[in-house]
């Protein structure tokens, strides 16, 4: 089958193509299976040394994927990665019960023994004694609007030690900047940056992508803005990786509160602004 089709790595499991409708019944490749593969492996080239930097330090490895859908980038990364290992185990969080039931499913009939899907919500999943109280890796693979922030939310919760961020229709920052609009043109020159129904939009997008970096900044992370794909792909492209050190960035949280001000997002702050009252483990500690 490699040989037939050379864009599957070696090993991977053809079933769980087929059921992820990349590949098609009969085994092929479309155009936008094609694409999606790319796309998928693409994300698995970024998140790859992060598996082998935590197995090379603990024992095991917990990775949960937020927002997971039908679990593909679960699937996959159990495939590519775990499936050769002898420790891991990957959580898919999920709030559509239909979505957790299919994958239960699927990774008991592929054999995927160390997968867990869980029906909860963001809140939930932080306080569900189903994960543990340490997650090493959170990541969130188009998660629109809100549910990124969510997933941050969870990832600094569980103090992770990486975050892969791919976020995916961010309309709340531009909803407000459209329902401020009149008093924002009074406030600040800046407003001709969403003057503009357009610009409202994009500018959103980019702000708010924006203000996730320096949150996360502000909690001791590194991180690292890039690209997923090429833009014939999808326009949906930007990926957020985030790695903790513990050296928070000493100006992250009062720029992010001063833009927040200065585009008149103040509404915004209980978003942006999240203070961790759990004690949890330092993420370079050993798992417990």
């Amino acid at each position: 089958m490699n040989f037939i089709l050379p864009e599957i790595k070696p090993g991977q499991s053809i079933e769980l193509l087929k059921e992820l409708h990349i590949l098609t019944r009969d085994g092929k490749l479309n155009q936008d299976s094609r694409r999606k593969l790319k796309q998928v492996y693409h994300l698995f080239h970024f998140i790859e040394p992060l598996l082998n930097e935590v197995l090379a330090q603990h024992e095991n490895l917990t990775l949960a994927d937020h927002g997971a859908g039908k679990s593909y980038l679960g699937f996959i990364i159990y495939d590519l990665f775990l499936k050769a290992k002898q420790a891991g185990h990957i959580y898919g969080i999920e709030t559509r019960e239909e979505l957790v039931e299919k994958s239960h499913e699927l990774a008991a009939r592929l054999g995927f023994g160390r997968m867990s899907f869980l029906n909860l919500t963001v809140e939930e999943s932080i306080h569900s004694t189903a994960l543990p109280e340490k997650v090493d890796i959170v990541t969130a693979l188009h998660a629109c609007n809100t549910a990124t922030d969510d997933a941050i939310k969870f990832a600094l919760a569980k103090k992770a030690r990486f975050i892969v961020l791919v976020p995916c229709c961010q309309a709340e920052v531009a909803a407000l900047l459209r329902k401020n609009k009149n008093q924002s043109f009074s406030m600040t020159p800046l407003s001709e940056l969403w003057r503009h129904p357009i610009h409202t939009r994009e500018f959103g997008s980019l702000i708010t992508n924006v203000l996730r970096c320096l949150q996360l900044e502000s909690h001791g992370y590194q991180v690292t803005v890039t690209e997923l794909v090429g833009w014939e792909h999808s326009m949906k492209n930007e990926l957020i990786v985030a790695t903790f050190t513990g050296a928070p960035r000493k100006n992250a949280q009062e720029r992010l509160e001063h833009i927040l001000h200065a585009l008149n997002l103040d509404e915004l702050r209980s978003r942006f602004v999240y203070r961790d009252e759990a004690s949890a483990p330092n993420p370079l500690s050993h798992n417990p």
